[in-house]
């Protein structure tokens, strides 16, 4: 009997899939919730994207200027490898733009935020999002939610207050915008106050913990008076916390606010309603991921296809605080289930920026490596398309095992037999070297898998005799 396909056949080759393919490849039917409509009178994306490239054309303006000016080769930007704009380089700037050097600082500051301009190190390059401005109106809107989570760093915090007191304000502040946005119109400051207030009550009364157990005492110990426990970090009035806090996110364009009033911009309102819109969304799921921790939240998403997958990551991380949400999601990365390795960096792609010191960690552990790589070139600019050139012909190999353990795991057979077209060795005795020679603890398990899935005897003998040897430590 001759085989349908030769021994030394070539693969044909295509660009890597994301892992994010396989999960879509199996997914089952499910009711679709119709889209949510925003509340009456939101302007369109289109119209919205103008606002936010509005509010954010003085930072555009300085994020291009340090794209042709601080490009490879040129100038250090910073003098102290934390984003801080040199002084050399803000008069640079200033007299290439007609600015003074205060403006030019405030306005690379809002571009950091913004995504505009990365800081590594002492040199500055342009993000992805300002490569997008004129042509994707979801990425600038994207630029301005950035900058609109980042209030509490546009303007100095009044002084004189405890950390813990403005660390209060700004967990209240969402309930503060939530109510702005059901009013729909302006509030006087002291109906916020109130709330704010209230809300502030709230917070300390939850983190209020009273030992009522027994005590361990010696027998002939002396009592001993308790000691008076610290007054509340912030007895002193709000007001001056509230007013600085209105007048950020009037700096970064999310409200107004004089004359004893404030009211939501067109901008602002749109970003209380898709926040609050995520977390109803993940709420209402049947798991319940916005509950979850991030391996059961991973594992709720990975029959979703990728756009309702990136919703649900957006509402989980909405839910807590961002650098525990990316330990939890860099702890699930490391797990045995290399599916939800690859969903932990989809869910990194969401988290952006914030996340790039523990990625770039993670670059000395094997086997989140590669991921980790992808995750740094697209981050830094490269289409997801050719973000694959940065791995090692190793490092793409091992990748390649490890989602088709994936596919392996939670796929079907069919499935399994198109990731095979992905490898980048052209041939199958090539491929099946390379593998074998990668190391990958899930070899055997994926070359077995592989043999059964596929239809070419021939091709299923030398896999079988591949992973025998694998198996034996060959």
């Amino acid at each position: 009997m001759t085989s349908r396909i030769p021994r030394d056949s070539r693969l044909r080759l295509v660009r890597p899939r994301p892992l994010a393919a396989a999960p879509a490849a199996i997914e089952q039917r499910r009711v679709r919730r119709p889209a949510p409509r925003p509340p009456e009178g939101t302007p369109a994306p289109a119209e919205l994207a103008g606002m936010a490239r509005s509010v954010l054309a003085a930072a555009a303006r300085v994020a291009r200027w340090a794209d042709r000016a601080l490009g490879p080769g040129g100038d250090s930007a910073t003098a102290d490898g934390k984003a801080t704009l040199s002084d050399a380089t803000a008069r640079r700037a200033a007299d290439a733009l007609g600015l003074t050097a205060d403006q030019v600082r405030v306005d690379w500051d809002t571009a950091r935020l913004a995504g505009l301009i990365e800081v590594h190190g002492d040199s500055a390059r342009p993000g992805w999002r300002l490569r997008a401005w004129d042509r994707d109106d979801s990425a600038v809107l994207r630029g301005w939610v950035a900058l609109c989570d980042a209030w509490s760093l546009a303007c100095p915090e009044p002084e004189d207050y405890e950390p813990a007191a403005v660390a209060e304000v700004v967990t209240a502040m969402p309930q503060v915008l939530s109510f702005l946005q059901l009013s729909a119109g302006p509030v006087p400051v002291s109906q916020l106050l109130d709330l704010l207030e209230q809300r502030v009550t709230e917070l300390r009364t939850e983190r209020c913990e009273v030992d009522y157990g027994p005590r361990p005492e010696a027998p002939d110990a002396p009592a001993v008076a308790p000691e008076p426990r610290p007054a509340p970090a912030a007895d002193a009035p709000l007001q001056p916390l509230l007013d600085w806090a209105l007048r950020a996110l009037a700096s970064v364009g999310a409200l107004t606010y004089g004359d004893g009033q404030a009211t939501l911009t067109p901008l602002g309102s749109w970003a209380v309603w898709v926040k609050l819109e995520q977390i109803c969304v993940a709420a209402q799921s049947p798991a319940g991921n916005i509950e979850q921790g991030a391996e059961d939240m991973l594992r709720g998403c990975a029959r979703l296809r990728p756009a309702a997958a990136r919703a649900e990551y957006r509402a989980w991380l909405a839910a807590r605080p961002v650098g525990s949400a990316v330990t939890e999601l860099i702890a699930a990365a490391r797990g045995e289930d290399a599916l939800l390795r690859g969903l932990a960096f989809e869910a990194l792609r969401v988290v952006g920026a914030p996340a790039e010191p523990e990625v770039r960690a993670a670059l000395d552990e094997p086997a989140l490596r590669p991921y980790a790589l992808l995750w740094l070139a697209e981050h830094d600019g490269a289409d997801p398309e050719d973000a694959h050139e940065v791995l090692t012909r190793e490092e793409a190999t091992w990748l390649w095992v490890d989602t088709a353990a994936a596919v392996a795991d939670h796929g079907e057979a069919p499935l399994l037999l198109r990731h095979l077209e992905t490898a980048v060795q052209p041939t199958v005795p090539a491929l099946l070297t390379e593998v074998r020679a990668v190391g990958h603890p899930r070899t055997v398990q994926v070359l077995v898998a592989l043999a059964a899935a596929h239809p070419d005897p021939a091709f299923a003998k030398a896999v079988r005799r591949a992973a025998f040897q694998v198996h034996k430590g060959g």
